[in-house]
């Protein structure tokens, strides 16, 4: 069962709670709407379902409501942000603006972040550049829940990648995706929902397949992208370490196996190899390349070719970023709705900060 909420009313709750954990008004407003724009776009696992694990490493002392977030080293085209224990919800847009003010300058701009937290949805981030008619990129090591190909440690994040385009008549192609067969929310909500998960997901401590979406908490494991070595995995496997050394070993956060998990029961590693979470975060000037109208202007003939795209029978080809674009389109109307175990952690949160929800 679920319940309809609007946007502005749990925005605005959000905003609430991250300002009496702490957070000035400022990045309460961007954490809140970075947050939200998961559910907005449609991406239940990463929105406001995940308030309560930020609440929870507030408490654990691992998430600094009030941090000193600067870069701590530059050139003309790059820079490393220290998010010195801050939501990653504010510390990516943070770095975000560094990268497109840098390729604002000379073309493109990359910034790699430590010491963060979870940062929402990777495509907000990616997003922030195509006002400016650049091409955005946005990625985040995360909780090590993933086995490599062949292995049954876990030793690597969901670990997304996102990539906004700008069109010129045609909405913009946004392509965010994690480099497992599937995040870890989704297992959350399976969990929720009393259902089993795919086959392919998961596997369990031994290496083998489950669908038993519980499965990580016996020691089982995510799967990468492909599930497993006969679809691809190892293709899963390499974006997610990709993902990782560009986080997290360039920007000198805790990278693999080290990377501090989002739900705070769990102990840090003892031994650790860097600084919090890491992100990378990158901007490109698309009239560095050629005139930033012409190509959008070809941007539209590429998204038009594929979506006349002959499809198979009853289905329609869809450019990425079309799902999220009419989910948000849809819930800004209609709301977002929130299952009824998420509406009784939000009712929790409320009461546990005496606001209403």
């Amino acid at each position: 069962m679920s319940q309809t909420f609007s946007y502005p009313h749990l925005r605005e709750f959000t905003r609430e709670v991250f300002i009496k954990m702490g957070c000035p008004p400022q990045d309460a407003d961007t954490a809140s709407e970075v947050l939200l724009s998961a559910d907005l776009r449609g991406i239940d696992s990463h929105g406001v379902a995940r308030l309560t694990g930020y609440v929870r490493l507030w408490e654990a002392g691992r998430i600094n409501a009030t941090p000193n977030v600067r870069v701590v080293h530059e050139t003309p085209s790059t820079a490393v942000v220290d998010g010195d224990a801050g939501l990653g919800l504010v510390v990516a847009p943070f770095a975000m603006k560094v990268a497109i003010e840098k390729a604002a300058a000379v073309g493109s701009g990359w910034v790699s972040v430590k010491n963060s937290n979870h940062f929402g949805i990777a495509g907000q981030h990616a997003m922030m550049a195509l006002e400016k008619d650049m091409i955005g990129m946005a990625m985040t090591n995360a909780s090590p829940l993933v086995a490599p190909t062949f292995a049954t440690e876990r030793m690597l994040g969901t670990n997304p990648i996102a990539v906004a385009i700008p069109a010129k008549e045609q909405p913009p192609f946004v392509a965010d995706f994690a480099t497992t067969t599937a995040a870890n929310g989704k297992l959350e909500i399976l969990q929720r929902k009393s259902e089993e998960a795919p086959t392919g997901w998961i596997q369990d401590k031994d290496g083998h397949s489950s669908t038993n979406p519980h499965e990580l908490k016996s020691g089982g494991a995510l799967l990468p992208l492909g599930g497993d070595r006969d679809h691809g995995s190892h293709k899963g496997y390499c974006l997610g370490a990709i993902v990782d050394i560009f986080s997290a070993v360039l920007s000198g956060a805790n990278y693999g196996p080290w990377a501090p998990p989002f739900v705070s029961f769990l102990p840090l590693a003892p031994d650790p190899v860097g600084e919090g979470l890491g992100h990378f975060l990158g901007a490109m000037r698309v009239d560095a390349f050629r005139p930033a109208d012409e190509f959008k202007e070809h941007m539209d003939k590429w998204i038009n070719r594929f979506r006349q795209a002959t499809p198979v029978a009853g289905e329609q080809v869809l450019i990425p970023g079309d799902p999220e674009r009419e989910m948000e389109k849809e819930r800004r109307t209609a709301g977002i709705p929130l299952l009824d175990p998420v509406v009784k952690d939000l009712q929790e949160v409320a009461g546990k900060f005496k606001l209403n929800f």
